[in-house]
């Protein structure tokens, strides 16, 4: 039988093959999915817009007045954006999607970091592109260095993108680290694809943002699966300051799932209004268990781990002889505990291994019992 190039060269994610892989009384350290419920306030809501007959098509672009509360939530950035700078899309993922075939043609370069979230790559291919891959290395905290990016520019290269703070490996950037990557983007007329879906979760500091510094080739795509803990839900946006860009996105959103989910829209801007502390609260509590897993991880021989400064992700070296980390990490799944090798997340990934603290401390605790334990066994301890 006869497939498509483009479906025969995308595999399977490592990230959802060790979770189908894993038993029931894994620690759970694979997925990035908070171990929250959506406020309260929108869930009622969500149920309340539906027996309200909320159950219909909405516009391409999204409810209006949810628009309108997300682009006000950006105003100390960029004051002059409204509703029209916004379009709603079912996640993340398909902002991403969307983004991506307005703007690349076939043959034409993004560069991507690595190690990176695995769709990333693979949504370039979809849309004819080709995803050329620059380094984010432990060594400098999983930052970029311009002379990396430099070196991987063609005359093919349109766009950029930037994750901060990071999936996988918790990195975040400084101001100045920003505004270097966007000089870059602008020395070479380049879009910057700006994926902010952990904006809430960042500790000791201030999220940095790509948009509202001064270049308006940045488009953001952020999502409210871990802003709210609704990563069920499958609902998200884009955001930019370019009208034209924002027409072009709007226009593919419509080819792409036609519009987002009605009622929901109307559960997330209850959200936005009436709970609008509640990604605080859980950051807090994300950021003791981040202090946990990291003390615990550090403390192991031959595993060292930058403490993030965002997102729930750790993603730590792990050094056991002979072993890369797929096989590391088959071995701590056989032990009762489920992580991401960090090959599953390009080659740049290969010696570490992802740990998503989105468990409660005493299951993280039990689990880096377990890691303890299977990290000794295979160095012989």
């Amino acid at each position: 039988m006869r497939f498509s190039d483009r479906a025969n060269s995308i595999r399977p994610t490592g990230v959802r093959r060790m979770f189908d892989m894993a038993g029931d009384d894994a620690v759970q350290f694979g997925l990035g999915e908070p171990d929250f419920q959506p406020p309260e306030v929108a869930i009622k809501a969500f149920t309340r817009a539906m027996e309200d007959g909320r159950n219909k098509y909405t516009t391409t672009a999204g409810l209006p007045p949810l628009r309108k509360k997300i682009a006000e939530s950006w105003h100390h950035l960029l004051p002059e954006i409204d509703e029209s700078n916004v379009c709603m899309t079912m996640s993340g993922t398909n902002a991403l999607l969307d983004i991506f075939l307005a703007i690349v043609n076939p043959d034409d370069e993004v560069l991507l970091p690595e190690p990176y979230f695995p769709l990333y790559p693979t949504d370039v291919v979809i849309c004819g592109g080709k995803p050329i891959n620059y380094p984010c290395k432990f060594e400098n905290g999983f930052v970029p260095e311009i002379a990396d990016l430099e070196e991987r520019l063609s005359d093919r290269t349109v766009a950029v993108l930037y994750n901060f703070p990071s999936n996988p490996t918790g990195g975040n950037v400084t101001p100045k680290e920003r505004d270097e990557l966007i000089d870059f983007a602008r020395k070479n007329d380049l879009w910057i694809i700006t994926d902010e879906v952990y904006d809430r979760i960042v500790y000791d500091s201030e999220h940095v943002s790509f948009i509202g510094a001064g270049y308006d080739k940045v488009i953001m795509i952020n999502s409210f699966s871990k802003t709210f803990a609704m990563t069920g839900w499958r609902i998200g946006y884009v955001l930019s300051e370019n009208k034209e860009a924002m027409g072009h996105i709007t226009k593919m959103q419509y080819y792409v799932t036609a519009c987002s989910n009605d009622a929901m829209q109307y559960a997330v801007l209850e959200a936005m209004e009436k709970a609008s502390d509640y990604p605080d609260q859980m950051c807090q509590e994300f950021k003791a268990r981040r202090d946990l897993i990291c003390e615990r991880l550090n403390s192991m021989p031959g595993v060292t781990c930058h403490v993030p400064t965002g997102a729930f992700y750790v993603f730590p070296k792990v050094e056991v002889l002979g072993m890369n980390s797929e096989e590391i990490a088959m071995a701590l799944l056989e032990g009762g505990v489920l992580c991401s090798p960090g090959s599953a997340f390009g080659d740049a990934g290969e010696g570490h291994l992802r740990f998503a603290y989105t468990i409660g401390r005493d299951s993280i605790s039990r689990g880096m019992d377990r890691v303890e334990k299977v990290l000794a066994e295979l160095r012989g301890d």
